[in-house]
């Protein structure tokens, strides 16, 4: 169930990823980590693996994004 969940929410996350790497909606994914850090810690609590690791991926091509745009843009 909290495998779904991670799922769930990493689905939301590249949803919101996508639209963020839209030119000067980078702001965008200071949302995303966080809401991904949960879904990786739901992750972490299931038993299997699939939700923590898409969560995982996500929550580091925010951060390059982020690294990329200055934090900003």
């Amino acid at each position: 169930m909290l495998n779904i969940l991670s799922i769930l929410v990493g689905l939301l996350v590249l949803l919101l990823t996508l639209v963020g790497f839209i030119p000067f909606l980078g702001w965008l994914n200071w949302l995303t980590i966080p809401m991904g850090i949960v879904g990786l810690a739901l992750g972490a609590l299931s038993s299997s693996n699939m939700g923590r690791n898409l969560n995982l991926v996500l929550i580091i091509v925010c951060a390059i994004r982020l690294f990329m745009g200055g934090g900003i843009i």
